[in-house]
């Protein structure tokens, strides 16, 4: 057996041995099936053995599989513990997702900078928690925002996380929509419409995943998959081209043409969570959680008004939290 082992390769097996199917694994770890496949195949070439058995319809653990993973889990568990205790030394930047420059992330940011101004923060755009988790995971990325309910549940027991907000969720339309002179939207008077949640983008599945729960039983349709859409600009070019109207929150950039419409009758409420790495603590994330729990506490960012809607997922997951 081959003793020095990529942690990228042991990485591929964990990953593939969690979701039994090579495109979800695939798409977590934001890398091609084939390229995916051969890690696999190299990793079994390097130790001997076979791990999965797989057909174009099933894939399973073989027992040399089984009996190696808990290993495998072991040595990347360490291997990221040194990675984030070398991260944490010094005073080394935090990077931090907050996916869009109106977001709640971004409020959050920009509050502990004023906490803490002796820290460094570098900020990013990249929308999606499914890609920052994995980014998050594998050391990439330090903290990023969104809904840990809709993540699968194994890349969710890797991540620490605390729930900051419940966003309102709303409909951006078309400027010469029907339902456009509306204050607010009642979501039966959208059966019938199809709206854009993001569906073929791969690193924000867990909002398409919020947009079916939602949908579902209300006649409302979900428009097909469509290639991942960069930038502001290029998001209201593409949305008002193809005539969208689009599942959104009421923190939502503004979109030249269209006109963002809070929803009512329930009203829908999206969980925002700090998400972060386990392991040693960076000083910024404390900057970041009190800057959360000060804009929350003047923003009654935890509340949930009567009669308002969450996926049962969400529910489980924040049974606690709020009214």
């Amino acid at each position: 057996m081959h003793h020095e082992t990529d942690p990228r390769l042991l990485r591929a097996f964990v990953t593939v041995a969690e979701e039994l199917h090579f495109t979800r694994a695939a798409g977590r770890l934001f890398v091609a099936q084939q390229a995916l496949s051969r890690d696999i195949r190299r990793l079994e070439r390097e130790w001997g053995t076979a791990l999965f058995d797989r057909s174009t319809r099933h894939v399973a653990l073989t027992r040399e599989g089984e009996r190696l993973l808990p290993h495998a889990r072991r040595v990347l568990a360490a291997y990221d513990g040194l990675g984030a205790a070398v991260a944490a030394g010094g005073d080394r930047p935090l990077v931090v997702d907050v996916a869009a420059r109106v977001a709640t992330g971004q409020r959050v940011l920009d509050e502990a900078r004023l906490i803490a101004p002796e820290l460094e923060f570098v900020a990013r755009y990249h929308s999606g928690l499914a890609r920052a988790a994995a980014e998050i995971a594998d050391g990439r990325l330090d903290v990023s925002f969104g809904r840990v309910a809709g993540l699968a549940p194994a890349v969710r027991a890797g991540l620490a996380h605390r729930l900051i907000r419940f966003e309102r969720v709303a409909v951006l339309l078309p400027g010469d929509h029907r339902l456009a002179a509306l204050p607010r939207v009642p979501l039966a008077e959208l059966a019938g419409e199809t709206l854009y949640a993001a569906a073929g983008n791969e690193e924000t599945t867990e909002w398409t995943d919020y947009a079916r729960s939602l949908f579902a039983g209300r006649g409302i349709h979900l428009a097909p998959p469509f290639p991942k859409i960069e930038g502001e600009a290029e998001f209201g070019r593409v949305v008002r081209r193809q005539g969208w109207s689009v599942l959104a929150s009421t923190e939502f950039v503004g979109v030249p043409g269209m006109v963002l419409r809070p929803l009512v009758e329930p009203v829908p409420l999206s969980p925002v969570s700090m998400v972060w790495r386990r392991g040693p603590h960076h000083p910024g994330l404390d900057a970041l959680t009190a800057a959360a729990r000060d804009l929350g506490g003047r923003g009654s960012w935890l509340e949930r008004p009567a009669g308002s809607w969450l996926p049962e997922a969400d529910q489980g997951l924040y049974a606690s939290a709020g009214s």
